[in-house]
Parts: structure tokens; C-alpha cells; sequence
């Protein structure tokens, strides 16, 4: 049994500079993709406009295709939520967040009765 990998590389710039020499305008990108021997793929991006930040996103595959998700939900992206966590999704400490908001208003409103009585 043979093991064998494949890597890919793509770089492109491009500028302008308007008629009158005062705009001047830029863009760069690079893709880079590499199978490992399991059939696994990786592809990397990066992108950027002249003065902008530099825009990077990575995507991993499987051998059979399917999308690999980062981080803490980590499974695959497919049909018919295969893989993926199941349960659902609760607003975590919406009590407290009311009460802020409510402690937020009645400090906004002394402040304002304040003003009002001292102007």
C-alpha cells in the first residue's frame, strides 16, 4: 500500500493607481491546499484589500468530502444533522440580563431627575 500527499499553491496581487496618480488601489490572495495520505484535505485562504486587515480562513475535509467543523461543535457538516451535537439552544442568564437592564433604566432615570432638578 502506497501513502502519498498532494500540495497546491496559488498567489495573486493586483494594483491600480487612477489617472490622476492619486488613488492608488490593491488586492492579494493565496490558496493553499494539502491532502494528507489518510485522503484528509486542507485548504487555507487568505485575502486582503490595500489597507484592510488580512482576511484568513482555513476548511478541512475529510476523504469522503464532507466538511470537518472547528471547535467546541466539532463534527462534520452533512445531510440530516449527521454528526452533528443534538439538544437545542437556551438563552443562558436571561434573568440576570433583565435585571442589568432594569438596574441600567433606574440609574438613567436618577440621572435625569437630577438634572432636571438642578437646572
Amino acid at each position: 500500500m502506497s501513502s502519498s500527499t498532494f500540495t497546491s499553491s496559488s498567489y495573486s496581487y493586483t494594483s491600480s493607481t487612477s489617472s490622476n496618480g492619486q488613488t492608488t488601489t490593491g488586492q492579494r490572495a493565496a490558496q493553499q491546499t494539502y491532502t494528507d495520505p489518510s485522503g484528509a484535505t486542507t485548504i487555507q485562504q487568505t485575502a486582503q484589500n490595500m489597507g484592510d486587515p488580512m482576511i484568513q480562513e482555513t476548511k478541512r475535509y475529510d476523504a469522503a468530502g464532507n466538511q470537518l467543523l472547528e471547535g467546541a461543535g466539532a463534527g462534520r457538516i452533512a445531510g440530516a444533522g449527521a454528526g452533528m451535537p443534538q439538544g437545542r439552544i437556551e438563552e443562558v442568564g436571561d434573568d440576570e440580563r433583565k435585571a442589568r437592564g432594569r438596574e441600567y433604566e433606574e440609574r438613567m432615570e436618577e440621572e435625569y431627575a437630577k438634572r432636571e432638578g438642578g437646572a
